[in-house]
């Protein structure tokens, strides 16, 4: 028995067990992903996230400008339409592969809600930001107001798929953690479901156990966000470009960006409070803005912008989603505010795809799967306007975008 405990194989079997497991139950909830392995020794380089020597990963706000840079809005548990936003940028191949090289890419939250794949899609993501570091790359998620509302239980947009889908990850999650229990040298699995209602009051029947298993999965410190949540950014600054789901106010800039961040990713994690910071609730909150989003110009508040930008040193634009742009990705106020959520989603508008580009020397296109334009891109028409997104809305009312021949 002694020399079984000091044999390292001996030993080994409780970890690579657990390991078994976990990737056991990955594939049976993703849709038959496996995730690519971490690199232990990968400790991040000038664009890219990390990790710590214990394997906390640093959340990084500020990143230099990247060659070039993909900005990817709303995705609402919509699998397809995600993937073909991303092979519209060339960022993944047939086989969905990661092919985008070394480019940067920032998702800009709401992938939860609307949708009944948005597990699928959070480890499809997982998957490519792994992929992606091996080629240089980096992907950037960020958390949108529905993160952080499934976060707090909130599950006003969630819907009978969505549901099920959580349910089926419970179910898979618990057939691991009893085949973990089995294994003697193996500390005895929490109870995913402890401390969670068996019912709800105003839901039918049919679907508290949906509610469960959505709620522990997602709340503070549950598997899924701890697992994928935790790593979101709340507010990201890219070279010349600050993103955010929603907007940004000059109290928020003055609170810290950084700040932010952690106390966003603390409160996931379950370090701290069990309700989310106040800058991520109620109308002025980083995930809920639409002070630069409305469809009509002439009612985005371009002074209270131009205020903000000025605050965040070498920042001349922001990017956000939130609020469908019926007309496609578009820009007011001088192009400073950026709008990229278009309702691509079968829960939402089920919009035609579309990605934003920014090359390195800062020139902005869009890039579309609507048919009307061949080349996939949505420049200027007028030649003797500056080069660069081409996209403003005009005053009255929202139109579709004009392209040149």
């Amino acid at each position: 028995m002694e020399d079984e405990e000091n044999n390292p194989t001996c030993r080994d079997v409780p970890s690579l067990l657990s390991s078994f497991v976990d990737i056991f139950v990955d594939f049976s909830v993703s849709g038959g992903l496996f995730l690519p392995p971490l690199d232990p020794n990968f400790r991040g380089s000038p664009n890219h996230q990390s990790t710590t020597p214990d394997g906390t990963f640093n959340l990084r706000t500020h990143y230099s400008t990247p060659d070039r840079l993909i900005a990817i809005g709303d995705l609402h548990g919509d699998l397809e339409k995600s993937k073909q936003a991303l092979r519209l940028a060339g960022l993944i191949d047939m086989s969905n592969r990661w092919s985008g090289g070394s480019a940067m890419v920032v998702q800009i939250g709401d992938v939860l809600d609307r949708g009944g794949e948005e597990l699928k899609i959070l480890y499809f993501l997982e998957k490519l930001k792994r992929e992606a570091v091996k080629s240089g790359g980096n992907l950037i998620t960020m958390n949108g107001n529905h993160e952080i509302m499934n976060v707090e239980g909130d599950f006003r947009y969630v819907t009978k798929l969505g549901l099920e889908e959580f349910t089926n990850w419970a179910y898979w999650y618990c057939v691991g953690n009893k085949m973990k229990s089995l294994c003697v040298g193996l500390e005895k699995p929490k109870d995913i479901f402890d401390g969670i209602p068996l019912t709800f009051r105003g839901v039918k029947e049919e679907y508290f156990h949906g509610m469960r298993a959505r709620i522990a999965a997602l709340r503070p410190d549950g598997p899924i966000a701890n697992k994928f949540l935790s790593k979101n950014l709340t507010v990201l600054v890219v070279g010349d470009s600050v993103f955010v789901h929603g907007g940004l106010l000059a109290e928020h800039v003055d609170y810290g960006l950084e700040r932010m961040n952690k106390e966003v990713r603390d409160w996931i994690t379950g370090l701290t409070q069990k309700s989310a910071p106040l800058y991520c609730k109620g109308r002025n909150g980083v995930v809920w803005l639409r002070k630069f989003s409305d469809e009509v110009a002439k009612n985005c508040d371009c002074s209270a912008l131009e205020h903000v930008l000025a605050t965040i040193p070498g920042v001349k634009r922001m990017i956000m989603g939130h609020t469908i742009q019926e007309a496609g990705i578009n820009g007011v106020c001088d192009n400073r505010a950026i709008r990229i959520d278009v309702g691509m989603s079968k829960g939402c508008t089920n919009g035609l795809p579309e990605v934003l580009e920014i090359n390195g020397n800062s020139e902005l296109r869009v890039l579309t799967s609507n048919p009307l334009y061949q080349n996939k891109y949505k420049p200027y028409l007028d030649d003797d306007r500056k080069q660069g997104l081409g996209l403003l809305i005009p005053e009255s009312r929202p139109k579709q975008v004009e392209v040149k021949a």
